[in-house]
């Protein structure tokens, strides 16, 4: 395919005795952002990691490659045999400043490696197979214990064919159980919609514009990047700050741009998305059990796969912002609530076999005082 033919990126072996590793950083309050590339196998996904690595951005870039990821052309000659099942990796420098390495067991362990690089990155890529799943690469990245403090999770990006998209959407529409293609949006804070030069001239205007409806429907909250060759403005693709609680007003728009996109059929099997709203203040210990009860007991047999939101406590005068994936979730207080501001709960589910009738009601009752 034509993302695999491309010329690889410049390679050079890092001699460890000239890189020394250390323990003192001179920002040790900054944690190193991480971006998890995923997507559709011949999507491009390969294309975008080496359109970033030959580019000259000024950045100093770390990608870690999953071993089992589409082929690109420094892969071949990073990956070795490991002995007794140890930790295979190797890392080679780019001609541009960035470093590239394999992971075959433990990712954690590769990233507590970079980590001690920090002072000479600005950004963590993590490309992954084009079967994988992000969630639990998110879960490990986003609430880690002995990651959380030196990196962040800072966005997850799908990579989807222009071209077959509709079809491998139309292809699973109505079986109970879906494709990762269909994961990989449902999970994605950036959608690259790549090959859109390979879309029928006639009407391809009003085509692409069904398209992003269509990845709308599954994840109305995805930012959609058209691109030929994923050649896209990386300040669109990094740092993105999309699990960062503190990046409240990113997540306002979000949910307001939101009401504008959402599924419109209220008991549609399908993947899609749904909010809901509810003016008055809510318990917080009633909110956590509420949400304990749809995300780990899957409440009503629905499946939520991420949601994000605000709360209005009561006796708080912090906004409160909710994030989830699949079964892990954080709630923390972001700002204070503005005069001017209405106060009000929103939270949007993305998932499969959402019931937003249920989940509204079930809500409200977060809302009612302890007895």
């Amino acid at each position: 395919m034509e993302d695999e033919e491309e010329d690889p990126p410049l390679a050079v072996r890092i001699d460890e005795t000239t890189h020394e590793f250390s323990n003192s950083h001179e920002n040790d309050d900054v944690s190193v952002g991480v971006t998890v590339i995923t997507g559709f196998l011949g999507a491009g996904k390969s294309t975008l990691v080496n359109y970033i690595l030959n580019g000259k951005h000024g950045k100093r870039i770390a990608v870690i490659l999953n071993e089992f990821g589409e082929e690109i052309g420094v892969e071949r000659a990073m990956i070795n045999e490991g002995e007794g099942g140890a930790l295979v990796e190797e890392w080679v420098e780019l001609a541009n400043g960035c470093i590239c390495c394999t992971v075959k067991h433990s990712l954690v362990q590769a990233l507590e490696q970079l980590v001690q690089r920090k002072e000479r990155l600005d950004h963590i890529l993590l490309e992954t197979t084009g079967l994988a799943n992000p969630a639990p690469l998110a879960s490990v990245l986003w609430l880690d214990d002995q990651l959380e403090s030196a990196v962040r999770l800072d966005s997850i990006i799908t990579v989807v064919d222009a071209k077959n998209l509709l079809f491998q959407i139309d292809k699973y529409r109505h079986l109970s159980s879906y494709p990762e293609a269909i994961h990989q949006i449902a999970f994605a804070d950036v959608v690259i919609l790549n090959k859109v030069d390979l879309v029928s001239p006639e009407h391809s205007g009003d085509s692409l514009d069904e398209l992003e409806k269509e990845i709308h429907e599954i994840n109305s909250l995805a930012h959609v990047i058209r691109s030929v060759r994923c050649q896209v403005d990386l300040s669109e693709v990094l740092n993105c700050r999309a699990y960062d609680a503190t990046h409240v007003t990113r997540l306002e728009g979000l949910l307001e741009e939101h009401q504008y996109k959402s599924s419109q059929n209220l008991h549609d099997n399908n993947v899609r998305t749904l909010s809901i709203c509810e003016p008055l203040a809510v318990n917080l210990d009633k909110v956590r059990l509420w949400l304990e009860e749809i995300l780990w007991d899957k409440k009503d047999g629905m499946d939520v796969y991420r949601c994000k939101g605000v709360l209005s406590v009561k006796h708080s005068d912090q906004l409160h912002t909710l994030q989830a994936v699949r079964e892990i979730y954080e709630i923390v207080p972001a700002r204070k609530w503005r005069t001017e501001e209405k106060q009000m709960n929103k939270i949007v589910f993305i998932g499969h076999h959402l019931n937003q009738d249920i989940l509204q009601d079930s809500f409200r009752t977060c809302t009612l005082a302890t007895t």
